[in-house]
């Protein structure tokens, strides 16, 4: 697709306001019976679907898809999970989202997380790609008790590899909360407005780096596997990454010029940090 985000020639020539926006809304709650996690509930509206391909074990493996072909400007998604007590569940994306320019609409993305107790969920979208001046603001929050498991994981990419592209204008804040038994013990915003391209380059900020992305690991074992983690980062090519813990917290940094080089990186880091393979869409 190319850089334009709307639907029909001329139709950038139409006011903001008059242009169709997409909203979409996913709820999907699962269970855990008789040592298997099952759907409990879901909720689709909008251009925003969920499906649950054949996993193995006892998990579900959720895949969200947006009918919509990607995110223009003034588009509004929210999407909410839950995996209730004893339940095991992972999302993912079937490929990278792309943010189209806008000429002034902000575009809206609102992800809640619910977990009960020794519940499990895994956040694994494939990453988001910001086109120049593209403007979205998103954000997560989950809420947990102190014997779940939550692993997030987010990657964002600044303009297009293939064409050399540069964010010359934009906006992309990126809100994250995570609250355990109530409490607030995770609060961290990014946000950058304006010339992008030029802020990636502060040695302060991104050294030049176009491609990011966060792991959050929240679990009683989060503290306990920070030396195992870094010695697995130490061994990293071609991206930089860090890892910190605290409170029960793990914390992972990726980032690098390439979003080849993020995901040869981050790819095998997950797979052997959660003991498992990725869902299979990301291998698709």
């Amino acid at each position: 697709m190319s850089v334009s985000a709307w639907p029909f020639d001329g139709a950038s020539q139409l006011p903001s306001s008059q242009r169709q926006r997409a909203v979409g809304r996913v709820a999907f709650s699962a269970t855990e019976l008789g040592g298997r996690t099952r759907p409990a509930r879901i909720e689709e509206s909008g251009s925003m679907r969920i499906r649950l391909p054949k996993g193995e074990g006892n998990r579900i493996d959720a895949v969200l898809v947006n009918t919509a072909g990607g995110i223009a400007c003034g588009d509004r998604f929210s999407v909410a999970i839950e995996a209730q007590a004893g339940a095991s569940v992972t999302v993912a994306t079937p490929a990278a989202e792309k943010v189209y320019r806008s000429d002034g609409p902000v575009a809206e993305l609102a992800v809640d997380l619910k977990l009960g107790t020794n519940a499990g969920l895994d956040w694994l979208p494939q990453e988001t790609i910001l086109f120049d001046k593209a403007r979205l603001r998103r954000s997560l929050t989950a809420d947990m008790p102190e014997h779940a498991r939550l692993t997030l994981f987010e990657a964002v990419v600044f303009g297009r590899e293939a064409r050399v592209e540069r964010i010359t204008d934009g906006l992309f804040e990126d809100r994250w909360r995570i609250r355990r038994n109530g409490r607030l013990i995770y609060a961290d915003t990014l946000r950058f407005d304006g010339p992008i391209a030029e802020l990636l380059q502060k040695p302060s900020i991104g050294k030049g780096a176009r491609a990011f992305a966060t792991l959050i690991h929240v679990a009683p074992d989060a503290e306990a596997r920070l030396e195992s983690v870094r010695d697995s980062l130490s061994a990293i090519e071609g991206c930089d990454a860090a890892a910190s813990a605290w409170n029960g917290i793990l914390a992972v940094r990726f980032c690098a010029t390439k979003i080849e080089a993020l995901r040869a990186a981050a790819i095998p880091f997950l797979v052997a940090f959660r003991g498992e393979p990725l869902p299979r869409v990301w291998l698709s």
